[in-house]
């Protein structure tokens, strides 16, 4: 079962991120003051928990930062290689999207294979793809 730390201040905002969460998929959910970016899952952060972390962070692609539109804490979450930065008024499945993409990063990173709900089996081979041959020639552009 994969977990999601939550670091975010707003408890009202945060039940229902939490519940649309346990709805569509069967993760752990932990509800922290302080996040512990050592544990190796993603991390669903405010500005508040954000401004608490060291910097730099290992693997900054599992974390889900959700913010107010400021320039300012934009770069900051830029600079330390965040990904992933919502808004609290974005659509919940906007939030949800991003959460399971940090997941599935954290997933990858770590050397946990991801089955895929189309091939679950890994030692599927592919088909070769046949280069395309295209008549040899000179190209123009057209420009109108």
């Amino acid at each position: 079962m994969q977990t999601v730390q939550f670091s975010i201040a707003d408890s009202v905002y945060a039940a229902t991120v939490r519940e649309a969460l346990s709805r569509c998929c069967a993760w752990h959910v932990e509800s922290l003051d302080r996040p512990d970016p050592s544990q190796h899952c993603a991390l669903v952060l405010d500005e508040l928990a954000f401004e608490g972390l060291s910097l730099p962070l290992s693997n900054p692609e599992r974390v889900v930062l959700i913010t107010r539109k400021d320039p300012q804490l934009l770069a900051q979450a830029w600079e330390a290689g965040i990904v992933s930065v919502v808004s609290a008024e974005d659509p919940i499945s906007t939030v949800l999207l991003a959460i399971m993409a940090a997941a599935l990063r954290v997933s990858t990173s770590h050397g946990t294979p991801v089955l895929s709900g189309i091939s679950p089996n890994t030692s599927s081979v592919s088909a070769p793809i046949p280069p395309h041959h295209r008549a040899s020639g000179s190209k123009r552009c057209k420009i109108q």
